[in-house]
């Protein structure tokens, strides 16, 4: 293997912390860490990261600091090409297991220094209902937030825990940037912690509006979860002996909406895309690439698959995959040209090929009820008012109704954070396909009301997930479904 390597030059000494993140993860860490790096590289500058987990994962803050935040990256082109990256942008990094710690956060946050809280806590760490986008007051984690706004658990909790910190010290905002897949990504985080502020306090919700900026951004890089298989096959590949090691593709894409009153590093020269709207790129990204992750994952699933790129191995699926992006879903993407979306289909295929990453389609089918209704269903609405059928999209929706069917039957935990309730659905309504189809329509979190009341669309479903259930080779009904399509 050819492999390249890119030492770090940068002296944390030199640079004090103007970021604070959280969801310190893989994605962050290959993503928007990597993008620092490269930035500290070329300019002076206060703009380090300090990191925080709030969830779990103490041993990789343990591990950091051991290794006083300095970690690798290696990006696979293929199986044959690797390029090694030594990253130092991270200053400092938390874990927030109890109220002492969340508590320093919340200080950091405060810090005049401070110019930029950037996130990546998955779709679910907003807590808004993925079909109405209204924030859900009932949810454990918001109800705490709301009885003890000192001592916030949530990020909403403790971005608004620090605003009021800073509006009472005097001191100016600091923008919230979501890195989170999600459309609209910067109005959705607004909208959720203005709603926490309402809740309690709508003086400071009105102060928000008015001074906090939430720029929308698009992020993109495939990075698997790393596995202990991984670990061996980079220090094979490379020498790189690290435990915090981040192994993703060399694609690497971050557009972002220019809007950050209190500054921000210069990001362009790193290779960021600064923009005034972000949402032309965002939604070709979620409907064309996430979208398809999606159907392989519950399709390539069914069919025995357990990566993406064993997935793409089988012929059928990336024929699926490219009806579903360019009739399925190029429709709804009227701002680009059929040569653009023709080009960016392509790509993505080959992207999806690569072996090194071993993606597995388990991790993509996790939290399927947030990413449903921003991946599929939107596009699907949009598709059944311009009177066009969308069978790539209903075999995908049949193959997450046999996914959580399959993972009750087999006593396996469904991870998503409608999981209890999924399981018990399904155990309530498995006699029957029509029985399981009607109650997952019926689902207001994910399914907007206009799906379940068309007749013939609830009968295609059925047939579908029947099908599925009783062993109809995916292959088979990815090449005779889609020959419904309408031109």
């Amino acid at each position: 293997m050819k492999v390249t390597y890119i030492e770090s030059n940068i002296d944390s000494r030199d640079h004090d912390i103007g970021i604070v993140h959280i969801g310190l993860g893989a994605f962050h860490r290959a993503h928007q860490a990597v993008y620092l790096e490269k930035t500290l590289k070329e300019h002076d500058g206060d703009w380090m990261i300090f990191a925080a987990n709030i969830r779990s994962n103490s041993q990789l803050v343990q591990q950091l600091e051991q290794a006083s935040h300095r970690y690798h990256v290696v990006e696979y082109s293929d199986s044959t090409d690797a390029t090694v990256r030594e990253i130092r942008a991270i200053k400092s990094s938390i874990y927030c297991g109890d109220d002492v710690e969340r508590a320093r956060l919340v200080a950091q946050m405060a810090e005049p220094s401070t110019r930029i809280i950037t996130l990546t806590v998955t779709e679910k760490g907003y807590y808004l209902s993925p079909s109405t986008g209204n924030l859900l007051l009932e949810h454990a984690d918001i109800q705490h937030d709301l009885l003890y706004p000192g001592r916030p658990k949530s990020a909403l909790g403790l971005i608004l825990a620090a605003l009021k910190r800073r509006r009472s010290d005097g001191t100016k905002p600091f923008t919230v940037l979501s890195c989170d897949n999600m459309p609209h990504n910067g109005n959705r985080t607004k909208r959720a912690v203005i709603s926490l502020a309402e809740a309690n306090d709508p003086d400071m919700a009105m102060w928000i509006k008015e001074h906090v900026s939430f720029p929308n951004s698009m992020v993109d890089r495939i990075v698997p979860a790393a596995t202990g298989d991984d670990l061996e096959s980079i220090y094979v590949d490379t020498g790189i002996d690290d435990p915090s090691v981040v192994k993703c593709e060399a694609f690497s894409e971050w557009v972002v909406e220019d809007d950050f009153p209190a500054g921000r590093p210069q990001l362009e020269s790193s290779g960021v895309l600064m923009v005034q709207d972000v949402s032309l790129y965002e939604s070709r990204k979620l409907r064309m690439l996430n979208g398809s992750h999606s159907l392989l994952a519950y399709l390539g699933l069914h069919a025995g698959h357990k990566t993406v790129a064993q997935a793409m191995r089988d012929p059928d699926i990336p024929k699926f995959l490219q009806r579903y992006m360019l009739e399925e879903v190029a429709p709804t993407l009227p701002d680009f040209s059929k040569l653009e979306l023709q080009k960016y289909c392509k790509r993505l295929l080959v992207r999806f090929e690569n072996s090194s990453l071993q993606h597995q389609l388990k991790q993509i089918a996790m939290d399927g009820s947030q990413k449903l209704p921003q991946r599929w269903l939107e596009g699907l609405v949009e598709l059944q008012s311009i009177s066009r059928k969308a069978p790539a999209i209903e075999l995908g929706i049949a193959g997450w109704i046999s996914f959580i069917s399959r993972a009750q039957a087999n006593h396996e935990i469904i991870d998503d954070p409608l999981g209890s309730s999924l399981a018990e659905l399904v155990r309530s309504n498995s006699a029957s396909s029509a029985d399981l189809v009607a109650a997952c329509l019926d689902l207001k979190e994910i399914f907007p009301k206009s799906l379940s009341v068309q007749t013939d669309f609830v009968d295609r479903l059925i047939t579908l997930v029947d099908c599925l259930r009783s062993g109809t080779p995916v292959q088979q009904m990815m090449n005779e479904y889609p020959g419904n399509l309408v031109s």
